[in-house]
């Protein structure tokens, strides 16, 4: 029997403000590594089409990830990739132009190859009618083989302000078996701010069908360090979230950057929590989850115990790529649509982030690859050494470094004194070549992954990445 302990599996997550405080500062994400920032315009089209042929020889399952950008009124803490638009007409075209590109990638793939992994991102993917989406997903089961196997992902991100009951339905009778609802608060004065005014009924009604309607995994989306935000009002909305057990939660922590994204611009700087309330809001949140018994993920992220990723993580078996974490490590990702990026092989490849651009190659008949990266040996050692610490929080560096045929202390010479430093305040552990975060080192993950990037000490590269906190 699989059960659970958070100290046994060395994933509990000690809060201590002090320390999270002196070493908030920015780092990536880590859905990639090396991250987006260092994609460039040299990897085009002739470049993808080798690393398809070439992971045809390895025969990997697929993963698809498609970009849906529009939004019918905008969110102003969002920094995400999207168009904004009331008329829904325009998502007829952009399901139209998202079939031909799948109708240029798709040959490309040997048809053997199943799609056990489906995930629909934005934007808002059910920006798109019942009737759009049918075409999108019947269209695209046409050219790729989808899998039919029960441990398939089929997810989405939902705006439960703009999906019904009937939606769900659809969406269920399409195979799809993950949904990902966007709360954020459920504080009428924090919804009012961020221009998000949702019902808490009603969002809570659009969950408890996606469960009616069989779905097995519900996520829900929560943010903290919003203006006007308050512990009394975010409890609040953690309580009533955590009557409902959605399977996975996610909380991620407001990253106010109003020099590059416009929206934002909207929101007063005198509104936003101190630093020492955010991180009030983080400590709050992070103990009513462990209360309620969530594993920690990762970064942002909990699940209860049984739920897929909880085990995955258990088994050493989680990843982490641009969907996200996923049980599904070994496949290549397609990406389809505006903005939307590819892992085939060891390459990565990015559509352009503008609509026009994306659409102009899509109808003039090129794989519309905007930019890209090839990773060279190193990049690979260094992903995989990553992405172990994002998913497990520990690897055996030595190890993997034996592996790739080099001696670790020798190799990452770079990286010792900022480990150190990491040791030196308890966040960190590094002993007979494992490197690990200590209990008050899980949530800063990233800082310690970061010490293994050798991008971030390049002059040429800017830091353009939210704080870790």
């Amino acid at each position: 029997m699989d059960t659970f302990s958070p100290a046994a599996a060395g994933l509990a997550w000690h809060f201590d403000p002090e320390l999270l405080r002196r070493h908030d500062r920015p780092g990536p994400r880590y859905t990639s590594y090396p991250t987006a920032p260092h994609f460039h315009d040299g990897y085009g089209e002739p470049a993808l089409r080798q690393a398809i042929a070439d992971s045809n020889e390895v025969g990997r399952p697929l993963s698809l990830y498609v970009h849906v950008p529009y939004c019918s009124s905008p969110c102003f803490y969002c920094g995400c990739n999207r168009v904004i638009t009331r008329d829904h007409r325009k998502g007829i075209g952009y399901v139209a132009r998202v079939l031909s590109e799948a109708d240029l990638m798709a040959p490309q793939f040997d048809p053997a190859r199943e799609v056990i992994q489906l995930h629909l991102g934005g934007g808002t993917p059910n920006f798109l009618a019942p009737a759009q989406m049918r075409e999108l997903i019947d269209g695209l089961r046409q050219r790729f083989h989808f899998s039919t196997a029960a441990s398939r992902d089929f997810s989405i991100e939902l705006d439960p302000r703009f999906v019904t009951r009937a939606d769900i339905a659809v969406l269920a009778e399409l195979g799809f078996n993950r949904a990902s609802l966007g709360v954020q608060d459920f504080d009428p004065d924090v919804q009012k701010a961020i221009n998000r005014e949702q019902g808490v009924e009603a969002t809570l009604d659009i969950l408890r069908a996606c469960r009616e309607y069989g779905l097995r995994s519900v996520n829900v989306d929560l943010i903290y360090g919003l203006p006007r935000q308050t512990l009394t009002g975010f409890a609040q909305t953690l309580e009533t979230v955590l009557r409902e057990r959605p399977d996975r939660l996610a909380v991620y922590g407001y990253a106010h950057l109003p020099h590059l994204f416009r929206a934002q611009r909207q929101i007063a700087d005198a509104e936003l929590p101190s630093p020492e309330q955010k991180l009030a809001l983080l400590g709050l949140a992070v103990q009513r989850l462990s209360d309620a018994g969530y594993q920690y993920i990762g970064m942002d992220h909990f699940a209860l115990p049984e739920e897929d990723l909880s085990r995955a993580q258990r088994a050493g078996q989680l990843h982490r790529n641009f969907m996200g974490y996923t049980t599904h490590a070994d496949t290549d990702l397609v990406g389809l649509g505006a903005s939307a990026i590819s892992h085939i092989g060891s390459t990565y490849s990015q559509n352009p982030r503008e609509l026009p651009a994306w659409e102009a190659a899509v109808d003039a008949g090129r794989l519309p690859v905007w930019r890209g990266l090839q990773l060279d040996e190193d990049d690979v050692l260094r992903a995989e050494l990553i992405g172990q610490l994002m998913c497990q929080g520990e690897v055996d560096a030595a190890a993997l470094a034996a592996r790739y045929g080099v001696e670790f202390e020798h190799y990452f010479a770079d990286a010792l004194p900022a480990l150190a430093a990491l040791q030196a305040d308890g966040l960190a552990e590094y002993e007979h070549g494992v490197v690990r975060a200590s209990a008050h080192g899980r949530p800063l993950l990233r800082l310690l992954a970061m010490c293994f990037d050798r991008y971030l000490a390049r002059p040429d590269q800017p830091m353009r990445y939210s704080r870790a906190i």
